[in-house]
């Protein structure tokens, strides 16, 4: 009979926060296949109001890829996204090159600890919030901190970037 890890495993997430000395707490969760949303499953999973937790979409824009980081309860708004950045044209990046640039499998995008770093834009309503969450590195594991901190570890811009 196997045993389970008493906590999360480590991951290039949690090991990018501790180098910077970020407070952040590790939050796993069982993950349920076939979830239909990862990020409505891990707010209904860590009891955590849905507006505080965030995904990591991987974006092109004008060619070179960003990491987004919007609510779980919206989507990304793609016009928004170029403009903050000054560019003319966002799409969402091919899922394959999202996790080969990343490291990550999807629905565990971190915007922290890429394999090959992106540049990272927060949206704004981040920052109405005490902490916030975000994956960790793997479906079932989220981090929450702080969103100034989030933004200081990823060297993030922040606008609104979310789409209803």
């Amino acid at each position: 009979m196997g045993r389970k890890p008493a906590g999360p495993r480590s991951t290039p997430a949690l090991l990018a926060l501790s180098a910077a000395g970020i407070a952040f707490t590790a939050r796993p969760y069982e993950h349920e296949q076939g979830a239909s949303s990862y990020g409505l499953e891990a707010a209904s999973a860590l009891g955590a109001p849905p507006a505080q937790v965030f995904k990591t979409l991987m974006a092109s824009v004008d060619g070179s890829l960003v990491a987004a980081v919007v609510p779980v309860t919206g989507s990304l708004d793609l016009k928004a996204l170029a403009s903050a950045l000054g560019g003319r044209k966002a799409a969402m990046a091919d899922p394959a090159v999202a996790q080969r640039r990343t490291g990550y499998v999807l629905g565990g995008i971190s915007p922290l600890g890429q394999r090959h770093p992106s540049p990272v834009i927060v949206d704004r309503s981040a920052l109405r919030h005490p902490t916030v969450f975000v994956s960790g590195g793997q479906r079932g594991l989220d981090i929450e901190l702080a969103p100034e901190d989030l933004v200081r570890a990823t060297q993030a811009l922040t606008a609104p970037i979310a789409g209803a």
